[in-house]
């Protein structure tokens, strides 16, 4: 025999569809905007990224629809490519100065602007705004105005009037196009993280350092003894998204870099590289451009686990 709740389906009287929508049809409304972001995630990230994965295993030039499986050639070629060996190293390079600087940036705004009294905003405001900027644009900036070599370029008139000589600073025969990479990234990265960092110092309970004054600590020894302990989970985070970032790094190389649509092997980072293979060159392979996104990410997954060990026997020494 039938129950009540056998037929409204909930021992609450409720039918199903009352239960699915939620109280006030919040779970509708939840599903209506969550849905849309969920297929442009589908659509545009994770099918790119299996379908990426499926040519990699094939002879795709100039087409998305192979039929010659040619197994691991794709990448038995790109690791004994020497101008992918070289891209890759200009990677490493790149992060290696970029990833801490922005970190150290990034900290110490947060800790100056964290104990502004007047005009916290504004400070705020100012320096999170670059971030909005687009990368292409900034890019152009840079190389057309401060570090484009030319005697009227500002950094080079700048350096006029201290008594230097003109640096040709996007020429390619020295190392000074690292400075106008550097400071363009740390322009538009810093203030995102920045208040990242604030957010986590934020948390951070105000009796810790009251009990920390108390015994003494303050300056330096606050800082290593409180402050970056207490931000760990943040700064693993921070740092986490600032070397995808720096793997993901195109715009600057490929629009201040170029020289008459050519790319020198020392500003070719991965993406840049795999671009002038699978777009770039006249086959369009991109059975090797999947390859070589596919090796990119085996990396950035390998330093995700490696970071994420590294907080996780940080913790467990602590504790």
């Amino acid at each position: 025999m039938s129950t009540p709740a056998d037929l409204t389906g909930s021992g609450d009287g409720r039918s199903v569809w009352q239960r699915i929508r939620g109280r006030q049809g919040r779970n509708l409304w939840f599903a209506v905007f969550v849905t849309p972001f969920l297929v442009g995630l589908l659509v545009f990230v994770y099918i790119p990224i299996v379908w990426s994965a499926y040519l990699s295993f094939f002879d795709a030039r100039a087409t998305i629809r192979p039929t010659r499986f040619v197994g691991l050639a794709n990448y038995e070629y790109l690791l004994g490519d020497q101008l992918f060996r070289d891209s890759m190293l200009t990677f490493i390079v790149f992060a290696a100065v970029i990833v801490p600087l922005t970190y150290a940036c990034s900290l110490a705004l947060a800790l100056m602007l964290d104990n502004v009294g007047r005009f916290r905003a504004f400070f705020r405001s100012v320096f999170f705004i670059p971030t909005a900027c687009s990368y292409v644009v900034a890019a152009m900036v840079w190389r057309l105005s401060f570090f484009n070599g030319a005697r009227f370029g500002f950094i080079n008139s700048l350096l006029r009037r201290l008594g230097f000589d003109d640096v040709d600073w996007l020429g390619g025969t020295n190392n000074w196009y690292w400075v106008a990479l550097v400071t363009l990234r740390l322009w538009l990265q810093v203030g995102y993280y920045m208040i990242l960092l604030i957010a986590g110092l934020n948390q951070i309970p105000t009796d810790t350092y009251e009990a920390a004054a108390i015994d003494g600590a303050s300056g330096w020894r606050r800082l290593r003894y409180v402050t970056l302990p207490q931000l760990r989970a943040t700064s693993a985070a921070v740092l986490m998204l600032l070397l995808i970032g720096a793997f993901q790094a195109f715009d600057e190389f490929y629009n201040m870099m170029s020289t008459a649509g050519s790319y020198p092997p020392y500003a070719r980072p991965p993406l840049v590289h795999l671009y002038m293979i699978s777009v770039g060159g006249s086959q369009q392979d991109l059975g090797l451009g999947g390859a070589g996104t596919m090796i990119l990410t085996a990396v950035i997954v390998l330093f995700g686990v490696l970071q994420n060990w590294w907080v996780t026997r940080a913790d467990r020494s602590r504790s």
